[in-house]
């Protein structure tokens, strides 16, 4: 597929739901006009994440953390090292930033302001997703190897607790009230963890989803999903089940919600999905916007309506290899897409 594949639906077809043919050429000047912040290798990377007070864009990719200023649009630091890093959490109000370091199954403390490594955390095996939690100041790291949680104290570095998964924990959000929300990507299921009492309170199918993997929130405490069958699932873990679905690119990795939309980040495609809910409790895809292939984690800076996601060049593929396995990348050609939200 070429670097920018056009304007798709979920279907394939080149169209735009819900659009004018005004709005249509809007979104397409918004697509041309795309920036990209060009980092140096290497070229596998994995989550990004936005520290909206600071406007602080973290993007993990193998060894280190690189940060980026979203107002200039500039790397300002290098979180390292951070071996076989996921994913990064801020903690805005302690000044720390956490890492997930899957090389070595630790969780990484670093100095917000500095950069400077203030600490390590022996976490499960395999740490993936990470997520900070304000209210009670805690850190989960989410090991996808061991199907556990490490719960940290966030002030003091020491470990809390280690709360067993009922799977394989995907990508993690916490709602600013003590509730932290996971995917269970082997089970197709959502988990919910009270974050003082260090307890699973529940967890429910989202069936028809397949492997769930990003996830967001939105004001209202709904929850975004994206599958690998090329859905968007809306939950309600209150209630504890899906209240709607939306058909979205393929190959989805990631998921960001702002302005009264979800954006799904579909690598394989090179799309976004944008989901907005047409009708109560109805939620459709309204619009494409093509990225680039490989852009498959996304993070969103709403002050900016701006939406972040990284992707690389790629080496041809032998015959027979396409979507069996990620291509490799060309050295020196990763970069963070820069996509105004429309």
């Amino acid at each position: 597929m070429s670097a920018n594949p056009g304007v798709f639906n979920a279907r394939g077809a080149p169209a735009i739901l819900g659009l004018s043919v005004l709005a249509l050429a809007s979104l397409r000047a918004v697509a041309a006009d795309a920036q990209s912040i060009p980092l140096p290798d290497p070229t596998r990377w994995d989550y990004v994440s936005v520290d909206a007070q600071s406007h602080r864009l973290y993007v993990a990719h193998r060894e280190r953390v690189d940060v980026i200023d979203t107002q200039g649009g500039k790397p300002v630091l290098q979180l390292s090292p951070t071996p076989g890093v996921h994913g990064a959490a801020a903690a805005p109000d302690l000044g720390k930033v956490f890492t997930s370091n899957g090389g070595d199954d630790s969780v990484g403390v670093f100095d917000a302001a500095s950069g400077k490594a203030i600490g390590k955390v022996k976490a499960g095996h395999g740490p993936d997703a990470i997520v900070y939690e304000p209210v009670t100041h805690r850190v989960f790291a989410l090991n996808g190897h061991s199907s556990d949680v490490t719960s940290i104290d966030a002030r003091s570095s020491q470990v809390l607790a280690t709360i067993a998964s009922p799977g394989r924990p995907e990508f993690a959000v916490a709602d600013g009230h003590g509730r932290v929300y996971f995917n269970i990507e082997d089970k197709g299921e959502l988990a919910v963890l009270d974050a003082a009492t260090l307890k699973i309170e529940r967890h429910y199918s989202l069936a028809p989803c397949e492997s769930p993997s990003g996830l967001a929130i939105d004001p209202q405490g709904r929850l975004y999903s994206v599958c690998e069958n090329g859905l968007l699932v809306v939950s309600d873990p209150a209630q504890g089940k899906v209240l709607a679905k939306a058909a979205i690119g393929r190959g989805p990795d990631g998921v960001a919600w702002m302005d009264g939309k979800a954006y799904s980040a579909n690598g394989q495609d090179g799309t976004i999905s944008v989901v907005a809910e047409t009708a109560p409790g109805r939620f459709e895809t309204v619009a494409t916007l093509p990225t680039a292939r490989g852009a498959r984690t996304i993070a969103a800076d709403a002050s900016l309506h701006e939406l972040f996601t990284p992707t690389a060049d790629f080496k041809p593929q032998a015959e027979g290899e396409q979507g069996k396995k990620r291509p490799e990348a060309v050295p020196g050609s990763f970069r963070v897409l820069v996509v105004k939200a429309p």
